[in-house]
């Protein structure tokens, strides 16, 4: 097989392609068997009509035009291989010549976007600042204070409603004669706002058997919106009551046996946690840096074809403004992840089974759903190529980030140890497994 690539423009070529009658022949031949296999011909067994019949019976451009349909893609994948060219979105196939006659080559063009190629700056020599990691008494206090407060206890008080309270309610909404609903001894956190508008205001001030109306947008139902007279009435009020933050405290709501050590643990949780924030901060400004410093064409074709299914999924193909910020979205990532693909190139970096393991079980913890399910459904709808993808592009990624000199704004250096850290302690944004990879 033969190819030449004419270089169209910087993220397109077009390929012309020539493949000998004795590189295609298995194709044809078995496009024969085919083709005989459906064919009954008086005097022959089905699937032994001799080729020449066949030509006679359905003509021989028919058995070669099936035989090249059936190579076509690998023969493609073979050029484009050969070629070291890395195609994306589809290709547009031409077939100019097809061996009709015995020993003719197949001669098609493959007009396809390509991956452009980046030239990557040297980042050895990268600084990135980052915050200060700095756990203050008051952190450790208010972390200390969500302990306690998920041990409370709520105790009932003989006072008005204040904000903050729990209070259990009776509640009713109507809408002119009609009771659109109702509900009796709810429990409600005032000031939560989570429940109807203007509650917390009505329920601030009042007393166990008090009732109060008030007005409020209904939240649901087939009357979502409309403005309802509500009835509260208040059964109890209660408080939180929180345990003390003493040595006790600390054995019944952690492994240690002073509430001193608890404070200790609970400042090393939250240095911990400052380290991750400075790794986060680390691999954005990376990024930040990659996209100031790289020039990468874009593809055009794969960029509108991507927002116009984007747009077309939200049915808002006629907002120009939301157009335009799905399309600056859709630069950024392909900019990003020919970037990182070129960096994983040169870096000989490779997802393992095990590195791709991690990733859909982070995946699915973020979700909320079974990873054996999620699994499951990438592999059935083809997608589990774009996890691989992405996995590759965050090791490339963190091989960069393991060499950065990182100091933080007081100047003092950081080291964020990331090879020991697990994924998603340094996650990037989740990448949207349901749209489709822009490579073929």
């Amino acid at each position: 097989m033969k190819s030449d690539v004419e270089k169209l423009s910087p993220t397109r070529v077009k390929m012309t392609v020539e493949v000998p009658y004795e590189e295609l022949k298995p194709s044809i031949d078995a496009a024969y068997t085919s083709v005989g296999a459906q064919l009954r011909v008086p005097g022959f067994r089905p699937g032994k009509v001799p080729n020449r019949i066949i030509d006679q019976r359905v003509g021989r451009p028919v058995v070669v035009s099936e035989a090249i349909n059936d190579a076509l893609p690998q023969l493609i994948a073979s050029a484009l291989d050969s070629e070291q060219i890395v195609a994306i979105g589809q290709p547009s196939v031409d077939v100019t010549e097809a061996p009709i006659a015995e020993g003719d080559a197949l001669i098609f063009s493959v007009d396809t976007e390509v991956r452009p190629e980046v030239e990557l700056p040297d980042l050895s020599d990268i600084t990135v600042t980052v915050d200060p990691v700095v756990v203050g008494a008051d952190e450790v206090e208010e972390r200390l204070t969500d302990l306690r407060q998920r041990f409370g206890t709520l105790v009932g008080v003989d006072r008005p409603v204040q904000d903050g309270d729990f209070v259990s309610i009776d509640l009713s909404a109507t809408l002119g004669d009609e009771e659109i609903d109702s509900v009796t001894g709810v429990s409600y956190e005032v000031g939560s706002g989570n429940m109807l508008e203007g509650m917390d205001e009505a329920l601030v001030g009042m007393t166990a058997g008090e009732t109060k109306e008030f007005t409020a947008p209904l939240a649901g139902g087939d009357h979502v919106g409309e403005e309802a007279d509500c009835t509260v009435t208040v059964q109890s009020v209660k408080i939180r009551e929180l345990p003390e933050a003493d040595d006790e405290f600390a054995q019944l709501a952690s492994e240690f046996d002073t509430v001193e050590e608890l404070r200790t643990q609970i400042s090393a949780q939250l240095e911990a946690e400052g380290i991750l924030t400075q790794t986060a901060q680390a691999r954005d400004r990376l990024v930040e840096h990659l996209f100031e410093k790289i020039d990468v064409p874009l593809p055009e074709g794969i960029i509108e074809a991507q927002v116009h299914a984007h747009l077309e999924g939200e049915d808002r193909l006629d907002d120009d403004e939301h157009r335009a910020e799905v399309d600056e979205g859709a630069r950024r990532e392909l900019k990003l992840q020919f970037i990182l693909d070129t960096l994983a190139e040169e870096r000989q970096v490779a997802a393992e089974p095990q590195d791709v393991l991690d990733y859909l079980v982070m995946f699915a913890r973020r979700f909320n759903v079974d990873p054996n399910e999620l699994g499951l459904e990438l592999e059935q709808t083809g997608r589990i190529s774009a996890m691989v993808s992405e996995v590759t592009r965050r090791k490339a990624l963190a091989t960069v980030l393991e060499t950065l000199h990182i100091v933080d704004t007081n100047g003092k250096v950081i080291d964020l140890t990331l090879s020991d850290r697990p994924e998603e302690d340094h996650e990037m944004d989740v990448i949207d497994l349901s749209a489709p990879s822009p490579y073929v």
